[in-house]
């Protein structure tokens, strides 16, 4: 199965630097480390594969008009009437006050409550920026023309729509887990189910370990139900269990075409989306009538445009365990050194929340640049040999920047003559094995009903996702184009900064690591002020 993959070196750390620069190391530090890019914490302009400042003609007094109408012809979200002009939809099955499953067989026709107010409107949109920027300059600043003019954009509002175009009696519909595990995959698992049953979907099938149960005969496909899943979001991991790679787009096709299946939920990451809308591109070339929806699914918090994904948040809370732990050895020891390595690949969101959050980190290390130190995994990689591997999912194995980390500081203390205990704590797969804390609990409930009201509505080759609070759909394209960073000169950056012992003293990259990263692309993500 194709997937997205990255490979962004990301800036090192040279603790001989900033000793030469006046840096003194306490005699006790906790470090935390979590993975992410560096980037050019200078831009100026906010560019898109889609616009770059050279592809907007901004001396032509119609750009702005221009630029709103490419941007809605973006963001219009595949519909099943693309492909199929004459479907013709139905009053929808789902209501509020349906509080249990349809049984019946709709002989006498298909109920709806035209009291009820609780529809949204095919023409209700969600801002997806909120901020007006005056300048450049100010903190997080995401200006498309060198004024900062103000340009609204648009994105489609998620929930249940008044006419639907499937019959409920004729769908037959899969949930698919893949990647790795993360927090929260049994409560959208749970959710889309229990909303299905409310449309009156009486056939749900779980695929087993990921794509790769399309094409494996010894994976039987698992019957879903309410009765099934009605627990099993008091327990972590995933019911259908995970796996990456798969089979080919085309195999994938044949197996739903086999299996009558008309409604695929795909939960995963950027590699799993690109995925899903292989197929949903699939399906049409073969003008099959069959709704493919995402539900983004990753702990690191790197998917483009979206407030965050499920799963980050008790990625964070359980982060504050492992730092706990390494604070209390660094604190008991006689100079004491604890290093926490975090999740968040190439992006260093996890790292940046968690050392937040703590109060108890000296220095926080992410990929996107400037140190403050937490070491999230994909930092520093340049200083590491590389391992010139990928996994199934074509994803970059990254090199033990945590372990480096602690022997360098090992070798720095030696040589500077200086006892030091180092203590080094790798939480990964604690982290993202537990159960889903209450805020991502909500979050997962959500994501599951739009899903499936998405699918319902006729929509196919989408994701859902929060913006601005609010849930909206979004073309899947357009998340998954390059991995959502942490921005240096965010405010949340600078709020952790202020947060760490060295808030003060920023190490700042070369102007020839800064040209680098330039010539590998841009930041295309959220400042989350």
């Amino acid at each position: 199965m194709a997937t997205l993959s990255h490979a962004i070196a990301p800036p090192g750390l040279d603790l001989h630097r900033r000793a030469s620069h006046g840096f003194s190391p306490p005699s006790l530090r906790l470090l935390t480390t979590s993975c992410g890019v560096t980037k050019n914490s200078s831009r100026v302009f906010a560019q898109s594969k889609s616009h770059s400042r050279q592809q907007i003609d901004f001396s032509d007094p119609d750009w702005k008009s221009k630029f709103q109408k490419d941007f809605e012809k973006r963001f219009n979200i595949p519909h099943i009437t693309d492909v199929f002009p004459d479907a013709v939809p139905i009053p929808s099955t789902f209501c509020l006050q349906m509080r249990t499953p349809v049984i019946e067989d709709f002989a006498g026709g298909y109920p709806s409550d035209e009291e009820w107010h609780g529809y949204i409107n095919n023409n209700d949109r969600v801002l997806l920026k909120t901020i007006y920027y005056s300048s450049h300059t100010s903190a997080g600043a995401e200006c498309i023309d060198p004024n900062c003019t103000w340009v609204e954009q648009w994105v489609h509002r998620a929930g249940p729509r008044e006419k639907i175009y499937f019959k409920p009696e004729e769908v037959k519909a899969a949930i698919v887990t893949c990647g790795g595990l993360c927090p929260g995959l049994n409560d959208v698992i749970r959710q889309i189910v229990i909303t299905l049953e409310i449309y009156g979907v009486k056939q749900i099938v779980g695929i087993p370990y990921g794509y790769r149960g399309f094409s494996n005969n010894e994976l039987a496909e698992m019957p879903l139900s309410r009765k099934v899943v009605q627990n099993v979001h008091l327990s972590g991991g995933s019911l259908l269990g995970v796996s990456r790679g798969g089979p080919s787009v085309s195999d994938i096709v044949d197996s739903l075409e086999e299996r009558g299946i008309n409604m695929v939920f795909v939960l995963g990451g950027n590699g799993t989306h690109a995925g899903a809308d292989a197929i949903h591109n699939e399906c049409r070339k073969r003008q099959l009538r069959v709704a493919v929806v995402g539900v983004p699914k990753t702990i690191d918090n790197d998917i483009l445009l979206m407030d965050k994904t499920f799963g980050f948040d008790t990625a964070v809370e359980e982060a504050q365990r492992a730092i706990n732990s390494a604070y209390i050895e660094a604190h008991s020891a006689y100079h004491g050194v604890g290093i926490v390595k975090l999740m968040g690949r190439s992006s260093g969101f996890i790292a940046m929340h968690a050392s937040l959050a703590s109060g108890q980190i000296d220095i926080c290390l992410i990929p996107e640049g400037s140190a403050v130190v937490c070491v999230a995994e994909g930092a520093g990689q340049n200083l590491i040999e590389k391992t010139n591997a990928t996994d199934a999912s074509g994803n970059m194995v990254y090199g033990d920047i945590g372990v480096h980390i602690q022997q360098e500081t090992k070798k720095y203390f030696k040589e500077a003559g200086v006892p030091v205990d180092v203590k080094y704590i790798d939480p990964t797969y604690m982290i993202r094995a537990c159960r889903a804390n209450a805020s991502d609990g909500i979050l997962c409930a959500v994501l599951g009903q739009n899903a499936v009201h998405g699918a319902f509505a006729g929509y196919s080759g989408i994701t859902v996702g929060t913006c601005n609070t609010h849930y909206v759909y979004l073309p899947i394209p357009e998340v998954i184009s390059h991995p959502r960073l942490v921005d240096p000169n965010s405010r949340m950056w600078h709020r952790c900064l202020t947060s760490t012992e060295e808030g003060g003293g920023i190490w700042r990259e070369s102007g020839e690591q800064r040209g680098d990263k330039e010539e590998r692309g841009e930041r295309e993500g959220e400042d989350l002020t």
